[in-house]
C-alpha cells in the first residue's frame, strides 16, 4: 500500500487518499488552536476555534446569515452561469476555428490580466448599485479565463478524429456535434469546476461597494467593528460553499465520464 505513495503518477487507495486530506485539516486545526489558545497571537488578530464556532451558532440562531448565504450564492451562481453560457460556446469556436481564435484571443488575453476590482467604479457608472453590478464583477472575473481554458481544451482534440470523420463523409456541423463536443466535454466540465471556484473568490470584491447583504458585506462590516470571529465565520462558510460546488462538479464528472481515468477527480 505504501510503496506507491511517493512514486510519480502511481495510484493509491481511496482510503489513503481521503486520510491524507483529513490529516491536512487536522494539522491546520491543531496549528490554529495552538496559536490562539496559547496566547501566542492576540485574539484581536486570531480568534480561537471555539470562539468562531460559538459566533457561527449565534449567527445561525439569529437567522440573518442564512439570508446572506442565499443572496451570495445567487450572485455567484448567476454571474458564473452567464459567463459559462457565453464562454463555453465561444471557447469551443475559438479552439476549432483559427479565424475565431485570431479575432478573439489577443483581446481576451489582454483583458484577462486586468483586475476585476479596478472595473467596479465603471460597473457602478454603467449599471448602478443593483444586483447587476455585483454579478458583473463575478462575470468579469471568470469569463475570460473560462473561455480561454475551454479554447485550449478544444484545441487538444486529436486532429486524427476530425480527419477520419471527414473521410467518412461527416459534414462540418456533424464534426462539431459528434466529434469535437463529445471529445471536449470532460475537459470543459473540469474547466467549469475550476473557474466556479474562482467565482467564489470574487464574491467579497463584488460585495465591497453598494451592498447591504451577503457574506462579503458581512465580512467587510465585521472588519470595521473589529470582529475577527465573524470574519472567520464568513470566510469558512464561503470555503465550505466552494467545497460543496466543487464536489458536485466532481460527481457530475464521475457520473458522466466514468470511462475516463483521471487521478484525484
Amino acid at each position: 500500500m505504501w510503496k506507491n505513495v511517493f512514486a510519480p503518477k502511481k495510484e493509491i487507495s481511496k482510503g489513503l487518499y481521503s486520510s491524507a486530506g483529513l490529516l491536512a485539516f487536522i494539522l491546520f486545526l491543531l496549528t490554529w488552536s495552538l496559536l490562539s489558545y496559547s496566547g501566542l497571537v492576540n485574539p484581536l488578530f486570531l480568534p480561537s476555534p471555539g470562539k468562531v464556532v460559538n459566533t457561527a451558532l449565534d449567527l445561525f440562531a439569529q437567522g440573518d446569515i442564512l439570508k446572506d448565504i442565499g443572496i451570495s450564492f445567487t450572485r455567484v451562481g448567476l454571474g458564473f452561469l452567464l459567463a459559462a453560457i457565453i464562454g463555453v460556446p465561444l471557447g469551443i469556436l475559438m479552439g476549432t476555428l483559427r479565424i475565431m481564435e485570431g479575432f478573439f484571443e489577443p483581446l481576451m488575453g489582454f483583458i484577462r490580466y486586468m483586475p476585476a476590482s479596478a472595473f467596479i467604479p465603471l460597473f457602478i457608472l454603467w449599471i448602478g448599485l443593483d444586483e447587476g453590478e455585483k454579478m458583473s464583477v463575478i462575470f468579469f472575473g471568470t469569463f475570460f479565463q473560462l473561455t480561454l481554458m475551454v479554447m485550449d481544451v478544444t484545441k487538444n482534440v486529436q486532429n486524427e478524429l476530425i480527419e477520419v470523420s471527414y473521410t467518412l463523409g461527416a459534414s462540418k456541423a456533424k464534426i462539431f456535434s459528434k466529434v469535437i463536443l463529445p471529445a471536449s466535454l470532460p475537459g470543459i466540465v473540469d474547466t467549469l469546476r475550476i473557474t466556479f471556484g474562482w467565482a467564489w473568490t470574487y464574491l467579497v470584491v463584488a460585495e465591497i461597494v453598494g451592498a447591504s447583504s451577503g457574506l462579503g458585506y458581512m465580512i467587510m462590516q465585521s472588519s470595521r467593528f473589529l470582529r475577527p470571529d465573524k470574519i472567520f465565520v464568513g470566510i469558512i462558510i464561503i470555503g465550505l460553499l466552494g467545497l460543496v460546488t466543487d464536489t458536485i462538479f466532481k460527481f457530475i464528472y464521475r457520473a458522466s465520464f466514468s470511462w475516463m481515468r483521471k487521478e484525484g477527480v
